[in-house]
Formats: C-alpha cells, structure tokens, sequence
C-alpha cells in the first residue's frame, strides 16, 4: 500500500470544484472588515471572527509596524531560549490582570495552546473528560494526552447528567480535568458552566474553558465565559487566541501562577516552538487597550448580532439561537447548503458553509458571524441576499 494512494483517490473537493460550488479558499484581496474584495467585487462580510472589527483599526495597525522597526519580524527561538522578549512578559501580565488569574502563558497559536496546556497537565491514569462538540484542537490535545495512557472520555454535547455519569464512574484515585469549549464555535452556544462548577466541585475535579470565541464577545467588558457568570474565582483555567477579538496571531492560557509555572517548564509546544513575533504581540496589546478603554463595543457587537439574529427569525430561517456573535442558519442537506452559498456568494455576501463532516449529517449550515463594525445597511444586504436566495431554495 502506497501512502500517497488515499490522496490520488480523494476527488470530492474536484468534483464540487467543477460544479462551481466549491465553498474554501477563496483568496481576499483587500478586508475593510465588514466589507471584503473578492475575485474584484467588493462583498459584506458575514463570516469573519474579527468580532470587534480591530484588524484594520489604526491603532492596532500602527503598534504592528513600531513593533517591527524596533524588534524586526520575529525572535528566530523559542520562549524556553532566546525568543522572549519584554513584550511577551508585558503581554502576559496584562492579559492575567484584564481576565483576573494570577499568571498568563503566550503559545504561538490558539490551536497549539490547546495542545500544550492538554497535552501537558493529565498523566497516566487521569481522566480528560471533553465535551462531544469541543473544537478540534481540544480533541487533538486530548488524542496527545492518551497516547501517555491519559483516559480521554466524551460526555454528550452540553449534558450534564452525562458529565456528572463520567464524574462518577471515574476512580477517586484519578486526577479529573473537565475541559469545554465557553462558546461554540459552530453554534454559538454558551456552555452550562455553573452546572459544571458544581459538579467538579462535588467530585474534585480541575476546569479548564476555551474562551476562543467569548473573549470580546460575553462577560463584563468581554472578559469572557467565567465573567459572564461570575465564576471567574472557580474556574480554574481560560485559554483563548488572539486571532480573532484581538485581531492578530497567537494564543494564552491563564491561571494559578504555579500551574502556569508548570507549563513553561514542562510544555513540548512552548519548548520546542518559536515564540510569537514581535507584531503579533504588540497588535494584542493594542486591541487589548481598545478593549479596556472602549467596553461598549461589545455591546455594540451583541446588538448587531441580535439585529441579524432577528432579522433571520422574521424570514422563517431555521437557526440556532444564543446571544453570541455567531448565527448558524439551517439548512440540513449537503447540496443545497452548497447550492445556498452560492447564491449568497454571487449575490455579494460572503459567509462560511459548515457542512459534513464537520457538522452532524443532515445538519449542513450558513455560519454567519458579526463584527461591531458592521452598520445596519451591511445587515440589511445580509438579510435582503439570505431572503431572495432561502426563498429560491424553498427554505422560507
């Protein structure tokens, strides 16, 4: 068996490519945020995680070039060796002190702070126990951590009879660390923490929550998930990226000072990966000021969130509703979620098709998503384009 065979035989992505309903890559040429260039023609924007609209802000912008006159485009190590510089520290503090923990740690992605801080803290015989609908990177920190005899258990999506079933049935002698997505990155969904609080209170064990998509968007001032009920005291760490409210590349955990002290010594990701470059740093802490100094923003982002959301209800479309910045709307069959993208496409708004395997079957969707800086007339062409193509489909 040849091991280049299964990809001279994968043709599915060529064959929507020839039926022009190909959904993936298609290259921006320039992104004023809620309105794109693509192929030529300007489009709105409805599917970016550029929640507060700051890639483009000025501020943000500018602390990316001064950062790289003064320190160049990166550290050429890693945080363990010669890669920190005093911009990391800065960063970490300031990132520990706006969500309330004791001591923050910066990965060079998102997706590797998942699999540095999973991967790292249960040994053999601990029990990682992961919601069913967490995001990729977590089921793939937790594929790290079995393969050091970590048992690696799955409770149905947001159900916690279930968790408290799994919590139970573990031995006492295990080490137990829940680990949860706080908003769902396909749905929108906020996750039952207080419930699950109390549950690893009653059976001992550690949370940790992936603020990805809840940083900007939920808690006071958009401190995210532990803000938004209050249990930012009782839960025991938040990790997230700045890929997406902080408009630039990376990733944190945060914590107790001891755990956090852990992880630098102990993470194969911090170890043996390069640092995150200078740019990306000072465009966080930039975005990190807007956000302290502008909290109504997020209010402005769950607003025209809602104004969206709303929009869709009146239509008659099928979704899924949370007060997040994400909005799935429903569409079931693969073909026709296709076939819906392109019309959407074609019609000037660009948005994200979920489709199988990364959504259920028969739960192909629109992923669309808000930014603060969309106006009304941006959702008013997202709702006008939604309405004349859902109705040619006979989805409203």
């Amino acid at each position: 068996m040849d091991l280049f065979e299964k990809c001279n035989s994968f043709t599915k992505a060529d064959e929507v490519k020839q039926l022009n309903l190909y959904p993936y890559f298609h290259p921006i040429e320039e992104n004023e945020g809620p309105e794109v260039l693509v192929d030529g023609v300007k489009m709105v924007m409805a599917g970016s995680n550029n929640y507060l609209g700051l890639t483009n802000h000025p501020k943000v912008k500018e602390a990316a070039y001064e950062a790289i006159k003064k320190y160049g485009t990166g550290c050429s190590g890693s945080r363990y060796l010669t890669g920190t510089l005093d911009l990391h520290i800065e960063l970490e503090r300031r990132l520990a002190n706006f969500f309330g923990y004791e001591d923050v740690l910066l990965f060079s992605t998102g997706y590797q702070t998942a699999l540095g801080t999973i991967g790292t803290l249960p040994q053999k015989g601990d029990y990682l126990i992961s919601d069913k609908e967490n995001h990729a990177s977590i089921v793939n920190g937790a594929l790290m951590a079995k393969g050091a005899f970590v048992e690696f258990v799955r409770f149905k999506h947001d159900d916690m009879d279930d968790l408290e079933r799994i919590l139970k049935n573990s031995p006492d002698t295990a080490a137990k660390f829940i680990v949860t997505d706080g908003v769902f990155s396909v749905t929108g969904e906020i996750t039952k923490l207080p419930e699950m609080v109390k549950l690893a209170k009653k059976y001992g064990a550690r949370i940790m929550v992936d603020d990805a998509h809840a940083v900007g968007v939920i808690g006071k001032g958009g401190r995210g998930t532990a803000s938004h009920f209050g249990l930012t005291k009782e839960t025991d760490l938040t990790m997230g990226t700045f890929s997406k409210t902080f408009a630039s590349l990376g990733g944190f955990v945060a914590g107790p000072e001891r755990v956090i002290n852990y992880l630098k010594h102990n993470s194969a990701a911090i170890i043996f990966s390069a640092s995150p470059t200078p740019a990306s740093c000072a465009a966080t802490l930039a975005a990190l000021d807007i956000l302290e100094e502008q909290p109504e923003i997020v209010d402005r982002l769950i607003s025209v969130s809602n104004m969206a959301r709303k929009g869709f209800k009146e239509l008659g479309f099928n979704i899924v509703e949370h007060e997040t910045a994400i909005v799935p709307v429903i569409v079931g069959d693969f073909e026709k979620a296709l076939l819906f993208w392109r019309k959407l496409f074609d019609r000037g708004v660009f948005v994200n098709a979920f489709v199988p395997p990364g959504v259920p079957p028969n739960m192909s969707m629109m992923r669309t998503s808000y930014m603060a800086t969309h106006e009304e007339e941006h959702i008013e062409k997202i709702l006008e384009v939604f309405k004349i193509s859902g109705k040619e489909l006979g989805l409203i």
